[in-house]
C-alpha cells in the first residue's frame, strides 16, 4: 500500500493511495496537468485511477475536478453536501451529475481491493469529510482541513501506519500577518484550520509503536512554513506525558507543489 502527496497546501491539494490493483487520488484541488504529472512520476497514468475522493468543495480540493470528469469519467466519491456544493461552482465548467458516487460519514464501502471510511470533520464547508483508507492489515489517514478535533476522530484514525495529518498555520505568523481580520478569525475558529500546536496535539493522541510515517499536510503559504511545522510539533510530542519520543517516528512535510517522496507500507 502506497501513500503520497502529488500537492498538498492552502493553494491546491491531491493525494495518491493505492494498492498494487486499485489506484485512486484524494481531492483534485490542482490542475489536471499537474495531476497527470505526478502520477506518472509515480509510475501511473490519469487512466489507472479507479475514482476520486472529495473532501469538500473548496477550490483548493476541487479546481480540477470538471476537467478530470469530463476527460477520464471517473467515479466521484462525496458526500450529498459537498456535491451539491461542487454542482453550485460555475468555474468548475459542465460536471455530469452520474458520476458522482454519494457517500455519508461513518459509512464504509469499497473501491476494489480498498477499504474506505469517511469521517466527520469540522470545517467551513457543507459536508466535509477526511478519509481512513485500509487494504488489508493496512491503513493510511489522510486528516486536513479540521479547525478541531473530537472523539469520534481520534477513534477514526486510531491504530493507522500513515497519517497526513493538517499543520496548517503558526498562530503568531497569522496574527501578525497581512489577512483581514475575519479571515483570520475563520482559520483560527473550530471550523477552520488546525494550528501547528494543535496538530501536535492530536497526533499525540494517535501516535502508537508501529505507526510507519507522519505527514505534516495542508500548510499555509501566507503563514507557515515548513521549518515551524516541523518543529512545533516535535516540541508537542517532547512535551505530551506519553512515552514516545519525536525520534521515534519518521515526520516529514509534504511539499506544496512538487510530489513528496512515496510512504510504502
Amino acid at each position: 500500500m502506497r501513500i503520497c502527496s502529488i500537492a498538498s497546501g492552502s493553494s491546491g491539494n491531491c493525494i495518491y493511495v493505492g494498492s498494487d490493483n486499485t489506484h485512486v487520488i484524494i481531492d483534485a484541488g490542482i490542475s489536471g496537468r499537474r495531476i497527470e504529472k505526478g502520477l506518472n512520476e509515480l509510475g501511473l497514468t490519469a487512466s489507472d485511477l479507479s475514482g476520486i475522493l472529495i473532501t469538500h468543495e473548496h477550490s483548493d480540493h476541487i479546481a480540477s475536478i470538471g476537467v478530470m470528469a469530463r476527460k477520464y469519467g471517473l467515479p466521484m466519491y462525496a458526500t450529498g453536501g459537498t456535491i451539491k456544493g461542487i454542482m453550485n461552482q460555475k468555474y468548475l465548467g459542465n460536471v455530469d451529475r452520474s458520476l458522482f458516487v454519494e457517500i455519508r460519514a461513518d459509512n464504509d464501502f469499497l473501491i476494489d481491493d480498498l477499504h474506505v471510511r469517511p469521517i466527520e470533520v469540522s470545517h467551513d464547508a457543507l459536508e466535509p469529510v477526511a478519509y481512513r483508507i485500509e487494504h488489508g492489515d493496512r491503513a493510511v489517514g489522510v486528516c486536513t482541513d479540521l479547525g478541531t478535533y473530537t472523539d469520534r476522530i481520534i477513534e477514526g484514525f486510531s491504530g493507522v501506519d500513515a497519517l497526513f495529518i493538517e499543520a496548517n498555520h503558526d498562530v503568531n505568523m497569522l496574527q501578525v500577518g497581512r489577512y483581514p481580520y475575519r479571515l483570520k478569525q475563520r482559520i483560527l475558529s473550530d471550523k477552520g484550520h488546525l494550528s501547528n500546536e494543535n496538530c501536535g496535539r492530536l497526533l499525540c493522541r494517535l501516535l502508537h509503536d508501529d505507526m510507519k510515517s507522519i505527514t505534516l499536510a495542508h500548510l499555509s503559504a501566507e503563514n507557515n512554513l515548513a521549518e515551524l511545522a516541523y518543529e512545533a510539533v516535535r516540541l508537542e510530542i517532547m512535551m505530551d506525558e506519553g512515552e514516545y519520543s519525536p525520534s521515534d517516528f519518521d515526520i516529514r512535510v509534504a511539499k506544496r507543489s512538487e510530489t513528496s517522496q512515496c510512504v510504502t507500507i
